[in-house]
């Protein structure tokens, strides 16, 4: 058996991929990281471009508010002279630091440097994955500002300022306006209702602050979607003083992503996203052999997983090509599954420890299988 093989031959895989695909290329980590199925459509505009008094009184701010920047990097022992890893935090008072949770996620020797060149050291206080933010207790001296947070969101064509370490550069200065708020991702493993932002930020940019007009902090800075035409547009997680889930990290909760072991594999990613009117064409062009109705297939169950104890088969075939296993999931908790996509936005709505039931088509039988979800790191892919 030659597990998780593709019936396709590449050629063909590749002739899918350009006829399904969409048009544009979303969520990338602005550094080296779920929408609801129906939501009301969020307020978007395409504001003016920026006035010279309004980069003029940016720049102020940017000039006030970069020492209470941070460079985070991630270097190997006793040298930082190249980084494994670089990101943005930005301090908010008493040594606590907010950045997005991908920059810290897996950290071997995290540091945070400072406008002077200074480097100290750092713990995690808190997390949540789903949103894509961390709090830092980090060891600066007492002469560090601290940024304020901003009392209420931004608004759709506010001036905003962000400060980062973008592309490999140190704590400079980008612009824009807000064209968007509460703004859905349409990848589950990035954050939803997100401040969106013509400004063109870059990998390096990511946990830095997305700042208004007033000079108050109103989001960390998340993520870019790159359009094929290569135009960038940017989001950040809003955060304001009373955010609930600041209050949370504060506390010290560390929130991890609930899975349940299972992947496709990365030559079948442009279906992930795949319309149900669309399963039984891309089924036939790629000779999946799963039939008509629309779900979630998948190429890999990790061993141990609630996922491989539940007993679901992974899409899989004979030397010949021919189909010998493939369950899809075509609802979770009674919510209807049309796609791969589908299926992880289902999943991020509960937390791990949380018991689901799927829906489950094999070989044309409808079974119902129960598990528990599992915080990301217990899975070994």
């Amino acid at each position: 058996m030659n597990a998780n093989r593709t019936a396709a031959p590449r050629g063909l895989i590749l002739l899918a991929a350009l006829l399904l695909a969409s048009e544009s290329v979303r969520a990338q980590p602005a550094a080296p990281a779920a929408a609801p199925a129906t939501q009301t459509a969020p307020a978007r505009a395409t504001p003016a471009p920026l006035t010279a008094a309004d980069t003029t009184a940016l720049r102020a701010l940017y000039e006030k508010l970069r020492p209470a920047t941070l460079r985070i990097e991630d270097c190997p022992p006793n040298d930082c002279t190249e980084p494994d890893g670089v990101g943005t935090a930005f301090h908010i008072g008493d040594g606590y630091a907010l950045t997005a949770y991908h920059v810290v996620k897996g950290g071997r020797n995290l540091s945070a440097v400072t406008l002077g060149k200074g480097r100290y050291s750092l713990e995690i206080v808190g997390f949540d994955e789903n949103s894509d933010t961390a709090l830092l207790k980090v060891n600066l001296p007492a002469q560090i500002p601290a940024m304020p947070l901003a009392t209420a969101r931004p608004a759709v064509g506010e001036a905003a300022l962000a400060i980062g370490n973008g592309n490999g550069t140190f704590l400079t200065l980008k612009t824009g306006r807000v064209t968007g708020i509460d703004v859905a991702s349409d990848q589950a493993t990035f954050p939803s209702g997100v401040i969106e932002l013509n400004t063109r930020l870059q990998p390096g940019d990511s946990g830095g602050p997305i700042i208004n007009a007033r000079g108050e902090a109103v989001g960390v800075i998340s993520y870019i979607s790159v359009e094929r035409r290569g135009a960038i547009t940017s989001y950040a997680v809003p955060v304001t003083r009373t955010d609930a889930r600041l209050a949370e990290l504060r506390r010290g909760v560390k929130r991890e992503a609930p899975v349940i072991g299972i992947g496709l594999d990365p030559r079948l990613d442009f279906l992930t996203n795949l319309p149900a009117d669309r399963f039984a064409e891309a089924n036939d062009l790629l000779g999946l052999g799963l039939g008509d109705t629309p779900g979630a297939f998948f190429t890999r169950v990790s061993p141990g997983s609630p996922a491989a104890r539940a007993g679901l088969q992974p899409l899989d075939y004979d030397d010949d090509g021919n189909r010998i296993s493939g369950d899809i999931v075509t609802a979770v908790n009674g919510e209807r599954i049309a796609n791969f996509s589908d299926f992880q936005f289902a999943v991020r709505r509960y937390q791990p420890g949380d018991t689901i039931t799927l829906r489950v088509l094999r070989e044309g039988r409808t079974l119902d299988l129960s598990l528990t979800l599992v915080p990301r790191t217990a899975v070994r892919n």
